[in-house]
């Protein structure tokens, strides 16, 4: 029982509240100015939800309380509001009904027991197609047709079943966000994780070409040792030589025997020495031949291996195109036979039926011969080209089978030639270096007895050289065992490829065997059609007669026909002309009468 003044000052009050949800103004005799105060608090509030005015006066007052429903138009917080027992006439309800249209956040609207009438829930049930959020919406003792409330229940249940859906579909995209936030969380994870070991990786990389540089320049720097060995060797040959000369000279006089033996062995040693210098360059040569050798095998094996690949796809492709012929043969075959005993059964039924219809049944099957017999040939042509054009790349893929074999085993000769020259080559160069080793040695030890300050000097150098000779004789070992892989993987392949020549040979010799087989079924096929032609020959000759008669009593049938379908015709254009008068009537009859004023527009 407030006042009007004090409910707008409370209202006032409530306006700028940011805490109050839910609000019950219940039998306090709301008029014109309670009205328009409730219209400010909805414009402004925008915490409330829940909003009560049972049993107040709101309703008489059009412009106050059209004011009020502009200000709920443009609410965005209110979800439930009872308007009970407010007096709210027919043009209340169409105000309502346009701040409907435009709310889209009031859930539950309660309108019991005002004077709504007809055309106020009418005005409702018309803007209900374009709210989307209401789904609870009470007209009972409106003086509202039963139609109406019927319409207001389906919208609802259609709002609720929406307002369901949307937050089933809220729930999903929230567990779906959970979800993608969970993946992008794994995926940070696995990312840094893989970023950790690209680094080891690269850590371990550097740290491995940090030691094949430093193997690079031992190796590089063993390399300048052994030239400078060479080159002392062959400085000492030169003295050696000069010393030889000065000999010569000296021993000119002793005569034309000593003169000869001398001048054989000064060209002793140096073809001895021409003949070293030449084995170092043809070692060296081969050493180089042997790794283009090895590269040139290689890259040959790739090539063989890509040849086998295309053979066996070409096989492969020819399965499929034998399979497909198989496929057509076996249908064209069901096909004959569905068609011959299509043949039999009209051939049957003809028999039994009248002679009316004999011309027509021999057309038919004049036509299906012909079409039979065109498509028989076709597919004996298409067979006959496929075989063919299998045959032919069956004998070029045998061609390409015995080249690769051919080459392959020519190629493995080569690498047996290669590997046996290569291992004679090893032997000899160890058997140099090891005489070049002991005439070291033997040097170091002259010169030991020469000098014995130079014999800490000499002692280095004859470990140096023994670990060096200790890394060659690894390094030997190690292309030793090298080679012997490669040889072991040529023999693994070359037994893969007699195996898979042997396999595709066997596939096409039972491809082989399959097609022949089929060609034979093809015979005794067209055997059957032959016989089947002749039989059709023999019976139409035999209704050939009997078509001629029946030709003057198919054209009075026909006559007849025509006649019949125009009274046809007639007959329902008449229908048609009273189906209309009947429309027309009865839409006269229900336009005249008193229950379209009351049935709602279309």
């Amino acid at each position: 029982m407030l006042s009007e003044e004090g409910a707008t000052l409370l209202l006032q009050g409530l306006c700028t509240n940011t805490v109050v949800r839910f609000l019950d103004l219940k039998g306090n005799n709301l008029q014109a100015a309670g009205a328009e105060a409730l219209g400010q608090l909805l414009r402004q509030n925008k915490s409330i939800q829940s909003l009560t005015l049972e049993w107040n006066n709101l309703g008489p007052w059009e412009d106050a309380f059209a004011a009020f429903c502009g200000a709920l138009a443009s609410n965005g917080a209110l979800q439930q509001l009872d308007l009970r027992n407010n007096q709210i006439s027919h043009k209340g309800a169409e105000e309502l009904a346009l701040a409907l249209t435009r709310n889209t956040h009031l859930q539950q609207l309660d309108l019991r027991w005002n004077s709504v009438g007809l055309l106020g829930g009418r005005a409702l049930v018309n803007c209900l197609p374009r709210n989307r959020t209401l789904w609870r919406l009470e007209l009972a003792g409106n003086n509202v047709p039963g139609d109406i409330l019927r319409a207001v229940e389906q919208a609802m249940d259609h709002n609720q079943e929406r307002q369901t859906t949307s937050r089933e579909n809220r729930a999903r995209t929230h567990v779906l966000s959970k979800e993608v936030q969970h993946l992008q969380e794994e995926k940070s994870r696995q990312f840094l994780d893989l970023m950790e070991t690209i680094d080891k990786q690269r850590k371990e990389m550097a740290r491995s070409s940090r030691a094949s540089a430093a193997c690079v320049g031992q190796l590089q720097e063993a390399l300048n040792e052994r030239h400078s060995i060479i080159n002392a060797l062959k400085a000492k040959l030169q003295m050696a030589e000069a010393a030889l000369a000065l000999s010569e000279q000296k021993a000119q006089g002793l005569g034309e025997l000593l003169a000869t033996a001398e001048q054989e062995q000064r060209s002793l040693a140096q073809r001895q020495a021409k003949e070293h210098r030449l084995e170092q360059q043809e070692a060296a040569e081969r050493e180089s031949k042997l790794l283009r050798d090895l590269s040139a095998a290689n890259e040959k094996h790739l090539l063989l291996r890509n040849q086998v690949d295309e053979l066996e796809r070409k096989v492969r492709a020819q399965q499929e195109q034998l399979f497909l012929a198989r496929q057509e043969l076996t249908n064209t075959a069901a096909e004959l036979k569905i068609r011959a005993v299509q043949a039999e059964e009209r051939l049957e039924l003809e028999k039994k039926r009248s002679r009316q219809s004999l011309e027509d049944v021999e057309q038919l099957r004049a036509k299906e011969v012909e079409h039979v017999t065109r498509h028989l040939e076709e597919s004996e042509r298409a067979m006959q080209e496929r075989v063919q054009r299998l045959e032919a790349s069956r004998l070029s893929l045998e061609e390409e089978l015995s080249r690769v074999k051919a080459a392959a085993l020519s190629e493995r000769g080569q690498a047996e030639e290669e590997l046996i020259k290569a291992k004679n080559q090893v032997r000899l160069e160890e058997q140099q270096r090891l005489a070049h080793l002991e005439e070291k040695l033997r040097l170091l030890a002259q010169a030991r007895d020469e000098a014995q300050s130079a014999c800490l000097q000499q002692r280095q150098t004859v470990a140096d050289a023994q670990a060096r000779a200790s890394q060659l004789s690894l390094q030997v070992e190690g292309l030793r065992r090298r080679l012997e892989e490669l040889q072991q993987e040529l023999s693994n392949k070359d037994q893969e490829k007699v195996a898979e020549v042997t396999r595709v040979r066997v596939e096409l010799r039972e491809q082989n065997g399959r097609l022949q087989a089929e060609l034979t079924a093809q015979e005794a096929l067209r055997e059957k059609v032959a016989a089947l032609e002749r039989q059709l020959k023999v019976m139409a000759g035999d209704h050939r007669e009997a078509l001629l008669d029946r030709e003057s009593e198919n054209a009075s049938l026909r006559e007849k026909l025509r006649l019949k379908e125009a009274e046809i015709a007639r007959i329902r254009e008449e229908e048609a002309q009273r189906a209309s008068f009947l429309q027309n009537a009865v839409l006269a009859y229900v336009q005249g009468s008193p229950l379209r004023a009351l049935s709602p527009q279309k």
